[in-house]
């Protein structure tokens, strides 16, 4: 990966970084890798999740691959502001779960000079850009995209697949509710049935 060093740090204010993908192509991880480090180096961390994430554990976030790392569950991204406001360096996990108000809550963060970085969901289970993600998107310094392989074609996996009946577009669930899958596959199972 490849970032242009154009950073005057005299004249730096914060930032917004994104990582986004489909389910199971490691956000969460790259996530808990970039905070470990600011840690390392000894910045005030903080990490907020949404109170409805609770798969792997109430408190932490954890990557599917039991990578975990100490957070503040909360229910809107107001919060995240309020307890968020003396940090350097603040994590945001499943921002696609949030509410609209994390757009203005990230920006307004890295316009007091706090780097902020935030995983989530690009595209929800229809494939449609997932909840707040696109602003933060547009609005964000830099933007990782992560991809899964699909097991179906050993393609890159861009969309996560339901393969459970659930509609509600919000439905917590791991491997047994959903399968990252590529373009093809999507186009194959869930596309051409809502013809």
């Amino acid at each position: 990966m490849f970032l242009e060093n154009t950073i005057n740090h005299a004249k730096q204010s914060g930032w917004m970084e994104v990582i986004c993908g489909s389910m199971f192509s490691g956000k969460t991880e790259e996530l808990i890798r970039r905070l470990r480090r600011a840690e390392m180096a000894g910045q005030n961390v903080e990490i907020f999740k949404p109170k409805i994430d609770t798969r792997y554990d109430e408190e932490e976030v954890v990557s599917h691959n039991q990578n975990k790392i100490r957070s503040t569950p909360v229910e809107s991204s107001n919060e995240i502001l309020l307890l968020g406001s003396t940090c350097e360096v603040i994590g945001i996990d499943e921002a696609q779960f949030f509410d609209d108000g994390i757009v203005e809550v990230a920006n307004k963060l890295a316009n007091n000079g706090v780097r902020v970085v935030i995983a989530g969901l690009d595209m929800d289970f229809l494939g449609r850009p997932f909840g707040p993600m696109p602003y933060l998107m547009a609005t964000a310094e830099y933007v990782t995209k992560v991809h899964a392989i699909c097991k179906k074609t050993g393609n890159l996996a861009n969309y996560s697949m339901r393969i459970t009946e659930g509609k509600n577009l919000v439905e917590l669930g791991e491997t047994e509710s959903y399968e990252a899958v590529s373009r093809k596959i999507f186009v194959e199972e869930v596309l051409s049935k809502k013809k």
